[in-house]
């Protein structure tokens, strides 16, 4: 019977329903043990993950028979593609499956951010009042800007459009002829995006390329009433100088669902920072997601293993 190994959370209902078939090791502990998971992948013919267990040369040296590797979600950073290529390994990531509730988070940290009053219940308690102060702003009108402009962008563009916001985008990668760009101000560069900014929402992969893509430079660009929000990936700000940017109001907000080092350490240089929200790498997953989420990812790893035998080889 084939072998799948789970080390990270996934529907339980979905894993009930897999082990009708394979025999399933679900094991959340595994992705903070790296030798026990390195031991449990060892006679494993898949393995389905989320965005921390590190599927690298190290682990594929150690499940000889792996076939594929099931991501729960879309981001791929850490998966060695070109090392699963060479051995023959599929990798099968959600696409889809949880577009609608990053663009939720995205537009509920847009709401909050603009309208500032959000962060007075500590002022409240004490006593204050501080009323003039918290005049924030509507979302209606103002211009979310786009960082990369894929399908879960999309999808935040067409919600966002239906609150009256206007979209604007920036992607280098999408040809200026297609049909996505529809009613959407589109930009040839990022600097010129983030100029007409009130809302900066990142939706891009973390490659060399966008590590630090919003850094010193770039938050200079910014309006200083704008706000930002990433739930994209960590390290694609740069949050040393996001947190002086905060600090020094040159920005009016940030909500932050990803970060450079997860969890966030000791003495992290976001602590104590104002006008700043985080959240744990929450932004994709809902009830509703993780369900849809386990359930393509579940049916993405049989469909492979099920396949005949030469077709691996």
């Amino acid at each position: 019977m084939p072998k799948i190994v789970i080390s990270e959370f996934m529907d339980e209902r979905v894993v009930a329903n897999l082990e009708d078939g394979f025999a399933v090791v679900f094991d959340t502990t595994l992705v903070d043990d790296r030798g026990a998971l390195l031991a449990a992948v060892a006679d494993a013919d898949g393995i389905i993950v989320r965005n921390r267990t590190q599927v690298n040369a190290e682990l594929l040296d150690a499940a000889p028979g792996l076939k594929v590797v099931g991501r729960l979600g879309v981001g791929l950073d850490n998966i060695d593609l070109a090392a699963c290529g060479a051995r023959g390994v599929t990798v099968k990531p959600a696409h889809g499956g949880n577009a609608g509730s990053v663009a939720e988070y995205v537009l509920t940290g847009a709401l909050i951010l603009r309208r500032q009053a959000f962060f007075s219940s500590q002022a409240m308690l004490a006593g204050e009042w501080p009323r003039q102060a918290l005049i924030g702003r509507e979302i209606a009108g103002s211009i979310l800007a786009l960082v990369g402009f894929g399908a879960i962008a999309r999808e935040t563009a067409r919600r966002a459009m239906a609150l009256g916001m206007r979209v604007a985008a920036y992607d280098p990668h999408l040809d200026p002829g297609a049909p996505e760009w529809a009613g959407i101000e589109r930009h040839d560069s990022l600097f010129s995006l983030l100029a007409v900014a009130d809302v900066v929402s990142l939706h891009v992969p973390l490659t060399e390329a966008t590590r630090h893509l919003i850094d010193g430079d770039t938050l200079g660009r910014l309006k200083p009433d704008a706000v930002l929000i990433n739930a994209a990936r960590g390290g694609t700000v740069d949050e040393t100088a996001l947190a002086h940017a905060l600090r020094d109001g040159r920005l009016a907000g940030a909500m932050l669902d990803v970060f450079e080092q997860e969890p966030l350490p000791a003495g992290s240089v976001l602590e104590g920072v104002p006008n700043l929200i985080l959240t744990p790498h929450i932004a994709g997953v809902t009830e509703e997601s993780n369900a849809r989420i386990s359930q393509m990812t579940a049916d993405n790893v049989r469909s492979v293993l099920e396949q005949p035998a030469e077709v691996h080889s």
